[in-house]
């Protein structure tokens, strides 16, 4: 039994850790859309900036800066692992997951750099 209750769990926590998210996002802009209503009951005058969603700023560096300590952190966890696998080897031995996510940071970091170069204008 607990042979399925540990991976379901494990399993279903990202999923929950997104619900979570969207609904709160669900409320958030259900709260501003009952604002925006209130403010056009009492007669007030709504700009058009007042009725624009609020847009997140798209940003490859902190994605990069995101994704690069992850991939450390992937490293570290593995490299700290104690115990092995059913073939003898040791869990530390699977450090090279973290790779992924660090080179992919990495290259965010590149195309951020890149892009600012390209911005400055001598």
């Amino acid at each position: 039994m607990d042979y399925f209750l540990i991976p379901l769990v494990v399993m279903s926590a990202p999923v929950l850790i997104i619900l979570i998210v969207l609904r709160y996002s669900y409320r958030r802009t259900q709260a501003r859309y009952n604002t925006l209503l209130q403010l056009a009951d009492k007669g007030v005058d709504l700009t058009p900036e007042l009725l624009l969603e609020p847009r997140v700023v798209y940003c490859e560096r902190r994605r990069a800066l995101v994704l690069i300590g992850g991939g450390l952190g992937l490293i570290a966890m593995f490299l700290a692992l104690p115990g092995q696998l059913d073939n003898g080897l040791g869990i530390n031995r699977l450090w090279g997951i973290g790779l992924l996510p660090l080179m992919t940071g990495l290259g965010y970091l590149a195309s951020w750099w890149l892009n600012r170069r390209g911005d400055v204008r001598d």
